[in-house]
């Protein structure tokens, strides 16, 4: 497995940004999740007028990789123009703790991405539920 390259991550968390559908809180949010095999997921918030029915960015790359196929994830990025970054809301943390529980966790403002905050899943969830 390669190094990880936080900055490539990022940038791609930026693309995926750009497709985020959010327009109730215009709270644009992008995540790109990547596979020990070097492959990256995008994927963006997504709102609803029934805001419970809104997905979160990490939750969509997360389950698109899922439902191609994809496994053994080795870290993700998110980016939205917050100070300091976005950092996962905890349905995410918790979906990152049984789908990708060795994952770095990189978080960045979309204003200036090039600085990561970097944090692992255990550190953002250390009591996650398990069967």
């Amino acid at each position: 497995m390669a190094a990880i390259n936080k900055q490539k991550l990022v940038r791609a968390a930026l693309r995926a940004q750009s497709r985020a559908i959010a327009p109730y809180s215009k709270f644009k949010v992008g995540a790109a999740l990547l596979t020990k095999s070097g492959e990256i997921i995008g994927g963006a918030n997504v709102e609803n007028a029934s805001y419970g029915l809104t997905c979160c960015a990490e939750r969509v790359a997360l389950f698109k990789a899922l439902t191609e196929g994809k496994r053994n994830f080795t870290a993700i990025a998110v980016v939205a123009r917050c100070a300091g970054g976005a950092m996962p809301c905890g349905a995410c943390r918790q979906l990152l703790s049984e789908f990708a529980p060795r994952a770095k966790v990189f978080v960045a403002d979309s204003r200036a991405p090039k600085v990561i905050r970097e944090f692992s899943v255990r550190e953002l969830l250390p009591g996650a539920f398990k069967l």
